[in-house]
């Protein structure tokens, strides 16, 4: 039986590296081992422009790869948080203390949305910035 509440909190703090799915799969997990390329070429990109600043154009385009990554794992939070005691139970075999939604995870929730909605909106006003600084002028 897996915990909502360990899964909903190791989404939140550890989601990048897929710690919420090999805590809930295991270590033969596919899709957590997916989640390690996008946050390490993310942290390069992030690395690069706090070396060489915010106009690096390689670091701006990798570090949206973080920005992606933190959003979907933030997503995967909500999900498991929110999900229906039947359909919880149903799937990771939880006891009925595991299947209760406390403030725990209440909390987990809140601040995956807080996070996720943030960095979203970050990563899409980025994209947007770098798609209109590469087009020409307009005469």
């Amino acid at each position: 039986p897996r915990s909502r509440a360990v899964a909903t909190w190791l989404a939140l703090v550890a989601g990048t590296l897929g710690a919420h799915r090999f805590y809930l799969h295991g270590a033969r997990d596919a899709l957590a081992w997916l989640h390690v390329p996008p946050t390490l070429v993310g942290a390069c990109g992030w690395w690069r422009m706090r070396e060489f600043g915010v106009d690096d154009a390689r670091g701006s385009l990798l570090v949206l790869c973080l920005g992606a990554i933190v959003a979907l794992t933030m997503l995967q939070a909500i999900v498991y948080g929110l999900a229906s005691d039947e359909r919880w139970a149903a799937r990771y075999g939880a006891a009925s203390a595991a299947i209760r939604r406390g403030w725990l995870t209440y909390a987990a929730v809140v601040i995956a949305l807080a996070v996720g909605t943030s960095v979203a909106v970050a990563t899409i006003a980025l994209t947007a910035q770098r798609y209109f600084e590469s087009r020409p002028p307009v005469s």
